[in-house]
């Protein structure tokens, strides 16, 4: 077996004849520059040396090849371009099969596609998630996979950005197999049962017909889910194209249209999110601060948000122990925790023998004693001071000295809890959005004596669990709540000054978010909101603004769509308006002789947008929140701002 290298992250070896190229570009085996011309370097000598009768493609490490270089985006393009890679692979005239290691996501997948077959290992992912990015697949995906898969697959697939297993790609046509074991020894006997004369190249197919009912449903899907972003749209109408235009006259139109978006707004939105994740969750200083070892974790309460941690934690591959008040309590809560993974199993998420490893690992008992074992402990129990402080007395004298304590409160003074106890320094806050075991984000907060290893134990957690984690400060509400609470006085604002809340909420759906803020209160509840603003009625300044309209609601029992009755009124559970509503506000305007005004959209939207960052710049020049990409992240992945927007502060920026 001779070896060859044709650039720095390109090398081949030769066995019997089959060239077996591997891409070596850590972490990812990103499509660099490098790689690009080492590939082309590659199939050119395959292409002219009489002893290489096939190739073999395939990545080092657990990647095939994970996608394009992001250290290349917003740059020059570099040549060889990748659609001039992938032509030269599937124009080759001896066969190649792509031996799919790992993840092939974008550029690699398209480097597959491009290949005369594929086999896959049963770990391996395969995607075109470019549309998250706020582009579409620039070197054939559009035109060359619905060749493999069909119009319907291809649409569902490419305009949602979906990952699929080895699995569903072997039932979609997209690979010809799957190795269990030896995946280069199954490619290399795969290789050499091809008829060279006469190889499968995926350009020329025809696309498999199908009905126009399937791909019409396909289409109103993604379309529906894409909420006005282009990206999914485009995808759509690509891959369309592919069932009535030659193949070059596609592979044409997508360039086109890869290079439109690639240099649109909703692409350097997105492209601000994808960087501002990975930088999320890094604390300078904490570089070298070795975690603590999780293996149990405590939860107390198993409520809605205590047992949608649980099954975060299980699905973690944690063993979990959560803690009710008496043995009744605990039989409902472990039934709670079983029944969202049933749900898990109903939708296709998780198969029969996933939900029994995780059931396996899962104790629900009222002995809070058992949490002894554990090696962090998070309470979700009712977001009272006095409760949770006890709580925590309580735990201090049963859980191990090394044993992290984590807090889920949504508002109150985690330093408070902490100070109460008899190790502050092991004290962080977890705060859980709901449902807890499918909101992606969470806020980690640095308590003033949150020992560094803790903070570091709890952001692996944090990633371990497949959340988000954004580092917060302790202030009333965190990074999240104190920008939604600006941004909810800013909307009860401009009501008494004229909009109306259909106006507004209008506003910001056209905007992008899924719903308006007011639609947003009602499905949530008025009276928490309300409870809280009565607390703080006794320390609030006289002189601040302060609108009663909400408080009006909730004292006429208007609490939103639990009762039927809120900001709008649900008969039939159908959001309408409410003259009552109308009324009652036309009131609190005369009471302070305000004239009514009226806004455009675009006036409710930059008067929001402004109160959202004027809030996030306060957090951070208090140190609160770290980074501003920071607050981009939270107000996306919890409360619905349009990442196609890039997150309020971006916006704001870009205006």
């Amino acid at each position: 077996m001779s070896a060859l290298r044709f650039s720095d992250t390109i090398s081949a070896a030769l066995a019997d004849g089959i060239l077996v190229v591997t891409i070596d570009n850590a972490p990812v085996n990103a499509l660099s520059a490098d790689v690009r011309a080492g590939l082309m370097a590659a199939f050119d000598h395959a292409e002219q040396s009489a002893d290489v009768a096939g190739v073999v493609l395939t990545g080092a490490g657990s990647s095939f090849i994970g996608g394009a270089d992001i250290k290349e985006f917003g740059k020059p393009p570099i040549e060889p371009h990748l659609p001039d890679v992938i032509s030269r692979i599937e124009a080759l005239g001896k066969p190649v099969v792509a031996a799919i290691n790992g993840v092939a996501l974008g550029g690699g997948l398209e480097v597959a596609l491009a290949c005369h077959r594929r086999l896959a290992a049963l770990t391996a992912k395969l995607g075109l998630p470019e549309v998250k990015l706020g582009i579409v697949p620039g070197a054939g995906g559009t035109q060359r996979l619905p060749r493999l898969t069909g119009i319907a697959a291809a649409i569902d697939m490419i305009a949602n950005g979906r990952i699929i297993s080895a699995a569903e790609a072997l039932k979609l046509g997209i690979i010809d197999g799957v190795s269990g074991g030896a995946l280069l020894i199954d490619t290399i006997a795969d290789i050499k049962a091809i008829d060279a004369s006469s190889l499968r190249r995926t350009g020329p197919l025809s696309v498999p017909s199908e009905t126009l009912e399937a791909v019409d449903k396909a289409a109103a899907d993604a379309l529906r889910k894409a909420r006005g972003q282009r990206a999914p749209a485009e995808a759509v109408r690509l891959v369309r194209f592919a069932a009535t235009a030659p193949f070059s006259e596609g592979l044409a139109e997508e360039r086109r249209t890869f290079i439109a978006l690639r240099d649109s707004e909703e692409a350097a939105a997105l492209r601000h999110v994808f960087f501002a994740e990975r930088a999320a969750g890094k604390v300078e200083g904490l570089e070298a601060v070795a975690p603590r070892k999780i293996e149990t974790v405590g939860i107390v309460g198993t409520g809605l948000m205590g047992s949608g941690i649980a099954v975060s934690a299980l699905n973690g591959g944690y063993r979990v122990i959560g803690v009710e008040q008496n043995a009744e309590a605990a039989a409902k809560g472990r039934d709670r925790i079983a029944g969202l993974l049933d749900k898990a199993v109903q939708s296709g998420r998780l198969d029969a023998a996933g939900r029994e490893d995780r059931v396996s690992r899962l104790t629900v008992t009222a002995d809070m004693q058992q949490l002894a074992q554990a090696d962090i402990i998070i309470e979700a129990v009712f977001d009272d001071l006095a409760v949770k402080t006890e709580l925590f007395q309580r735990l201090d004298t049963i859980v191990r000295a090394d044993a992290i304590l984590a807090t889920n409160t949504s508002y109150l003074d985690p330093d408070v809890i902490a100070a109460a106890t008899q190790r502050p320094e092991r004290i962080v806050g977890l705060h859980f959005f709901s449902p807890a075991h499918i909101m992606r984000l969470l806020e980690v907060v640095n308590c003033k004596k949150t020992a560094p290893d803790v903070l570091v134990t709890a952001l692996g957690l944090a990633k371990r669990l497949g959340k988000l984690p954004i580092v917060s400060g302790v202030t009333e509400g965190f990074i999240g709540n104190s920008i939604f609470s600006a941004y909810r006085r800013e909307a009860e604002y401009m009501v008494e000054d004229g909009a109306s809340p259909q106006e507004i909420d209008a506003a910001l759906e056209a905007y992008g978010f899924p719903m308006g803020p007011f639609a947003v209160f009602d499905m949530a509840g008025l009276e928490i909101a309300w409870a809280r603003r009565k607390r703080q009625a006794v320390t609030r300044d006289p002189a601040e603004r302060y609108v009663v309209i909400a408080d009006r609601l909730c004292e006429a029992g208007r609490f939103g769509q639990k009762t039927g009755l809120g900001w709008y009124a649900y008969p039939d559970g159908k959001r309408t308006v409410d003259p009552t509503v109308t009324e009652m506000i036309d009131a609190a305007r005369a009471e302070k002789d305000i004239v009514p005004k009226r806004f455009t959209a675009d006036e409710i939207v930059s008067r929001l947008l402004k109160a959202m960052v004027d809030e996030g710049n306060a957090l951070l020049s208090r140190g609160i929140a770290a980074r501003a990409s920071d607050i981009d992240l939270v107000m996306i992945n919890g409360y619905g701002f349009p990442s196609s927007k890039g997150g309020p502060m971006f916006a704001a920026g870009r205006r």
